[in-house]
């Protein structure tokens, strides 16, 4: 199993609770990255939003892309994971930007690529938002784009999205391969992600749920006839307390819902998403549905239930934690640190 990370670029992840000690600022996503190269965490994903989804649009939120060149640039070790919406980017000019930071990393840098959801903040910042379908068809052309320029030059595309002729782009990433994950619960995000991706990402389940979606993607995989899957990944957020009574009481703290302002986003979140469970707002108070993989309660259990998901074929977990570098510390040394 790899252990990686959520970048804490909006304050936190929990609607509602307001301080969460783990400020929106660049020196405290550094000050998590350095932590968590010296616990051996294998990666780091920096989500993209341009609008607070979790505190609420007026609480500050890093970008994303800047965040991913500057961790790029202080870090060793850490897979630098940054998150790009196709609605928002010219794809030609993004494939420049990834090859620079590819190079600032030492070529570390991938990309999960996300089709979005957020109607509201594509109102707001001039995003591409249209029917669901439709994102993911502008997401295949956006990866076949940028992995034509990362290969080839010059370079020639003509689609319904992007048209593309003779472009040059150097230097190339300084490896030729950049991988690419991604998350996707309808058909067609499925279908998309099977043929373009690299990695594919989940949001949680019970390990029988996981085991069932690793076989339908790899199958999936199979049937187009490209290399497996390099990772299987899933989101997670970690309680991990000393006692189970305690790690519940954490629990309920946590998921009380106040209809505050990091909840604005809950309707777009449901109804311009194909999603396969509904989401409900005791699920929604905690960020990316972390709580849905289970992994609340003591050390001994949580590496119980780690290694119930691998049995099952994940190879990849992305953690949050609340307040950051306090309970990523416990999780390394408690958690991690025995499991390997």
């Amino acid at each position: 199993m790899k252990f990686g990370y959520w970048t804490p670029i909006f304050g936190g992840w929990l609607r509602n609770s307001g301080n969460e000690d783990m400020p929106a600022t660049f020196e405290y996503a550094k000050k998590t990255a350095l932590k968590a190269e010296a616990h051996g965490f294998d990666m780091t994903l920096i989500a993209e939003l341009y609008l607070n989804d979790i505190k609420g649009i007026d609480a500050d939120a890093l970008e994303a892309w800047s965040t991913a060149a500057g961790l790029a640039a202080v870090t060793h070790k850490l897979q630098i994971l940054a998150a790009i919406r196709p609605g928002y980017h010219n794809p030609a000019v993004l494939a420049k930007a990834a090859a620079n930071i590819d190079w600032m990393s030492n070529g570390r840098l991938a990309l999960n690529v996300v089709s979005a959801w957020w109607e509201e903040e594509a109102r707001q910042y001039g995003g591409q938002f249209t029917a669901h379908d439709e994102r993911y068809a502008r997401t295949a052309e956006f990866i076949q784009v940028l992995k034509g320029l990362w290969t080839t030059t010059p370079f020639s595309y003509h689609g319904n999205f992007y048209q593309l002729n003779g472009t040059h782009l150097a230097p190339k990433p300084l490896n030729a391969h950049i991988p690419i994950y991604a998350g996707g619960e309808s058909e067609k995000g499925k279908e998309t992600i099977a043929n373009h991706a690299d990695s594919y990402v989940m949001h949680g389940g019970t390990p029988a749920e996981i085991k069932e979606k690793i076989a339908d993607m790899a199958n999936r995989r199979k049937k187009a006839g490209l290399p497996p899957f390099e990772s299987f990944g899933m989101a997670a957020f970690v309680i991990c307390r000393d006692t189970e009574e305690e790690a519940l009481a954490e629990l309920e703290r946590i998921t009380r819902v106040d209809g505050g302002a990091g909840f604005a986003g809950y309707k777009d979140f449901t109804e311009k998403s194909k999603l396969e469970q509904a989401v409900s707002l005791q699920n929604y108070s905690v960020s990316n549905r972390g709580l849905r993989p289970g992994l609340v309660g003591t050390p001994t259990q949580i590496k119980e239930k780690i290694k119930a998901y691998e049995d099952v074929g994940l190879n990849l977990l992305i953690l949050q934690f609340s307040p950051h570098l306090e309970e990523m510390d416990r999780f390394a040394q408690q958690v991690m640190a025995g499991y390997r």
